[in-house]
């Protein structure tokens, strides 16, 4: 599944918090961006975990949050979303361990 963004980012400023993904069927959603790690010396990209601005809690009260990997383009702004393959267990842990060290800082403000 192929997505694109429109923006840079520059968390300085709140409109910057949020990004238009499209699907598949060109449909669009605005999601928040929770995190943007960088996996550069590791991976050679980086990765972004977003969630639905008008996402739904589920049974448990939890919100379905997305990772992707993207690269920059040439002129420094981001290029594409890209899914990250299920079976790179070592960048799921990469996101997973700064995620769960986000989750702590965050419930500690």
């Amino acid at each position: 599944m192929a997505h694109t963004h429109d923006h840079e980012h520059d968390h300085g400023n709140d409109e910057d918090r949020y990004i238009t993904l499209i699907d598949d069927n060109g449909a669009e959603s605005l999601y928040e961006i929770l995190l943007t790690i960088d996996g550069q010396e590791e991976f050679g990209k980086n990765y972004v975990l977003v969630m639905p601005v008008d996402g739904d809690e589920d049974e448990n009260g939890e919100v379905e949050i997305q990772a992707y990997s993207f690269t920059q383009n040439e002129d420094g702004t981001e290029g594409d979303l890209l899914p990250i393959p299920e079976e790179s267990d070592e960048e799921w842990d990469l996101i997973e361990e700064v995620f769960d060290n986000f989750m702590e800082q965050q419930d500690e403000e």
